[in-house]
């Protein structure tokens, strides 16, 4: 039975956030933001899609979805993600809104929100999660989902069928996944503002709630500030627990030099975003100058080449794809792929608070045999998705709603409501 696409619509959606939370080094006023792209049918069913931006230029991306998506109109869901790398890939090089690109900033993230609606409607046809979905297709399927275009110097077609098939014989050894859940990680102790004593307090719930891995935010013009914090976090977490710090950016090369050859002793697990994101020479620089501390990045780079040109450059150890940032859930699977091939992690950034991200990572665990290691865990937009993504003892418990649990409450019957 087809299922038309009959209207877009598009959502300028703002959260603000209390008093220091989403704070960074480098977004000091975070409000947490999503430009939302409604798929409308005519039996009235809806896909939404989700792009994250923090405020501020979030009704430039609608604008830009308003514009692009206008082309799913009257396409069937079923015909149009039987072949829907071939459609991204051409919705991705509009003659005219290319040059705003090509395939980052805005036009990029609105290529995201309207992927991710697609995917979203397209569980919602077929009554299943999205990582059903996504588990029940074959291998020929999946790669028609991709767009190959630029990256198959690294990984071709028949490279991609050949991780998939490779790793579909034993799948069923990692369906595990599914009943014990997936484990979550805290990122919301440390925030940039928040005070010590607030970090020591997070800390202490967090571990109360069942989370053993927690990230602090550094970053500050006053190094020994960071310092001491990131040894404060380790005293009070344990020589047992996993101590993640995040950047965002802030540092030049030297600095992240520096600083992680005196943060050292307490045992990062990672340094995250530790400058330029656009800098993958630098990042190599890095990663070789303070092993066997590793490196994690992803959270800024918007697609699938320069991904490409970290993994081959030996950049990062962790890759933080976000299906939110990149152009959606497809592209984010492609660069699944090509990290599988170099044995790179996939650990997402989560700009969707986990609520996509949660259905991904089962997929590439159990379809790919990724490693399940953690998944980010923010809980500041919990109340205001329709199906919250559920944690318990600090696992992420795998969803059995259909679609991408990616519906916004203000956005149900056709209501919108933003925070300004």
């Amino acid at each position: 039975m087809s299922l038309i696409i009959t209207k877009v619509v598009a959502r300028d959606t703002r959260f603000p956030l209390g008093p220091g939370a989403g704070s960074d080094a480098v977004h000091l006023d975070a409000v947490y933001s999503y430009a939302v792209c409604e798929l409308y049918t005519e039996n009235q069913q809806k896909g939404s899609g989700l792009a994250f931006t923090v405020g501020a230029g979030n009704e430039l991306v609608c604008q830009a979805i308003e514009f692009l998506a206008q082309e799913l109109v009257g396409k069937d869901i079923d015909e149009l993600m039987a072949d829907f790398g071939e459609f991204q890939r051409k919705l991705s090089n509009h003659t005219q809104f290319r040059w705003i690109g090509p395939h980052k900033g805005v036009v990029q993230l609105a290529l995201g929100a309207i992927t991710n609606a697609c995917f979203d409607l397209w569980a919602k046809k077929k009554q299943v999660p999205l990582w059903k979905l996504l588990l029940d297709l074959s291998t020929e399927e999946t790669i028609k989902l991709l767009d190959f275009s630029y990256v198959e110097d690294v990984l071709t077609k028949d490279e991609a069928r050949v991780i998939l098939n490779s790793h579909a014989i034993d799948r069923h050894k990692r369906e595990g996944v599914l009943t014990e859940n997936y484990q979550g990680y805290d990122t919301s102790i440390g925030w940039f503002n928040y005070s010590d004593e607030k970090v020591r307090e997070n800390i202490k719930k967090s571990m109360a709630a069942g989370f053993t891995s927690m990230k602090l935010k550094v970053g500050s013009p006053d190094h020994e500030r960071d310092l001491r914090r990131a040894y404060m976090v380790r005293e009070c977490a344990g020589d047992a627990a996993t101590v993640m710090l995040d950047c965002n950016q802030q540092w030049q090369l030297h600095e992240s030099i520096e600083f992680m050859m005196k943060a050292k002793d307490m045992n990062p697990y990672w340094i995250e975003e530790p400058t330029h994101p656009d800098d993958v020479l630098g990042h190599q620089t890095l990663a070789r100058a303070i092993s066997p501390i590793k490196v994690a990045c992803g959270e800024h780079v918007p697609n699938r080449v320069i991904f490409k040109n970290y993994l081959q450059s030996n950049a990062m150890h962790f890759n933080q794809v976000d299906a939110v940032r990149v152009g959606g859930i497809s592209e984010f699977l492609l660069i699944s792929l090509m990290s599988r091939k170099y044995n790179i992690p996939v650990v997402p950034h989560v700009g969707d608070m986990g609520q996509i991200h949660q259905h991904l990572v089962l997929y590439n665990h159990i379809a790919m045999g990724h490693e399940a290691l953690f998944l980010e865990h923010i809980p500041h937009l919990q109340e205001h998705f329709v199906q919250p993504c559920q944690i318990v003892d600090g696992r992420y418990i795998t969803p059995q709603d259909v679609g991408a649990s990616s519906d916004l409450k203000c956005l149900q019957n056709d209501q919108i409501q933003v925070g300004v």
